[in-house]
């Protein structure tokens, strides 16, 4: 069920209900009383209005006047969002660190990468082996074991998105700079990230 709307005329007519009856208590528009209250009534349709939005910015993915919260919560803004990040960057960096606890594998940095905007795939290395490795293979010691190779386009574009974004950012940004950041804080601890983009 959603939220009602209340408006400043639907607050003044329950104001008149709440009034007395009687000729001292009068309920014409232009009566000083309720000019009087209508003074009030317009704070009391925007606070009803705030209530409702608060629901829908209480949860990341829709999040704006409570930003500065899930940030503060989640140990953001951080290096990795650059200097001046866009709100589209912080909001989907809240996603990421939100739902991002906890995993190590392969298919959780993909997921995890996708929620902060960037289509990846990961691939793992091994050292030379005669009979099982192919010809061109890389050669390397034991280490080779734990090295991740993430693939990526050359560029992550991302646009300004009406209704998202705000005045000041801008209409069109590029980078990788974001992901290989957060890919290096979430990694497993064992693993080494090359990156490779295409």
């Amino acid at each position: 069920m959603p939220a009602p709307q209340l408006s400043a005329a639907d607050f003044l007519s329950a104001l008149h209900n709440l009034l007395p009856s009687g000729r001292v208590w009068p309920r014409e528009s232009d009566a000083t009383q309720s000019k009087a209250l209508a003074g009030l009534t317009g704070e009391f349709a925007d606070n009803t209005a705030r209530g409702a939005a608060l629901v829908a910015d209480a949860f990341p993915p829709t999040t704006s006047e409570l930003l500065p919260e899930w940030e503060e919560t989640l140990g953001l803004p951080d290096p990795c969002a650059g200097e001046q990040p866009t709100i589209a960057a912080r909001v989907a960096q809240v996603i990421a660190r939100f739902i991002g606890a906890g995993g190590q594998s392969i298919p959780f940095l993909i997921a995890y990468a996708a929620s902060l905007g960037f289509v990846i795939t990961i691939t793992e290395s091994a050292p030379f082996r005669m009979g099982v490795s192919g010809m061109g293979d890389a050669l390397g010691g034991s280490e080779w074991f734990f090295v991740w190779t993430v693939h990526a386009p050359l560029d992550t574009f991302t646009q300004f998105i009406a209704g998202r974004s705000v005045a000041g950012d801008p209409l069109f940004d590029s980078g990788n700079a974001v992901l290989e950041c957060e890919m290096q804080a979430v990694r497993p601890a064992h693993t080494i990230l090359q990156f490779q983009y295409s």
